[in-house]
């Protein structure tokens, strides 16, 4: 299992991806973790800019968007995460 990527509101969107590119190129897959407006802009910025960095790598990446629940400071919260992952072609 890999380590999800937290990104907040205050995150470098650039930071974040070379975190993405980095991750998805030693495992294969990278799952983000946003909670709130802001931190949901940096990340989907940030998973925008890793695929440029892992299309230089020749490295054709897809999003997977979905809701879980998290539980911070014993609150339930609605989190965002995307998981990032090499697309494969189907032969036709």
């Amino acid at each position: 299992m890999v380590d999800i990527i937290k990104v907040s509101a205050r995150s470098r969107s650039t930071a974040v991806a070379g975190a993405i590119a980095g991750v998805v190129r030693e495992h294969k897959r990278a799952e983000i973790q946003a909670i709130g407006a802001g931190a949901v802009n940096q990340a989907i910025k940030a998973a925008a800019i890793a695929r440029g960095y892992l299309a230089d790598d020749g490295i054709d990446v897809i999003c997977i968007p979905y809701f879980t629940e998290v539980t911070i400071e014993d609150q339930e919260r609605t989190a965002l995460r995307l998981i990032v992952e090499p697309r494969i072609i189907a032969d036709s």
